[in-house]
């Protein structure tokens, strides 16, 4: 199993950038993800979750300016973040947190221990 991430970068404030983690050798369907961030010398926190039956759920902060998706036909989980701010540089990474968990319940599973795969992470940077 593999979870290769792209889309990180440099954007200004306000501007926008898209995250992608794309799997091989399992299926994104049926089981709950979470996209995690850490920023230097801070606690890791999740962004967005998207879980089995497609419901979503969104840290307070970011409500609004992110959406998270995903296709199943190219096994693909994006994250299309909008109105960055310099608060959102961090390292973003792509975790499966498997099945039968909400959005939000999987929102608050953030280390690396409680995930089943996850993905190598991409640098976010606002400035």
């Amino acid at each position: 199993v593999q979870l290769v991430e792209s889309g990180g970068g440099s954007a200004q404030p306000g501007g926008s950038l898209q995250l992608s983690c794309t799997a091989s050798g399992f299926t994104f369907s049926k089981v709950a993800m979470n996209r995690v961030r850490q920023a230097p010398g801070k606690e890791r926190e999740g962004v967005a979750a998207l879980d089995g039956v497609g419901s979503t759920d969104y840290r307070g902060s970011v409500k609004g300016r992110f959406t998270i998706s995903q296709d199943n036909a190219n096994n693909t989980l994006y994250l299309e973040m909008n109105n960055l701010k310099p608060e959102d540089t961090a390292m973003y990474y792509c975790a499966v947190v498997g099945r039968g968990m909400t959005a939000s319940q999987a929102l608050y599973v953030m280390a690396p221990h409680e995930w089943a795969y996850w993905g190598q992470g991409t640098q976010v940077t606002v400035s």
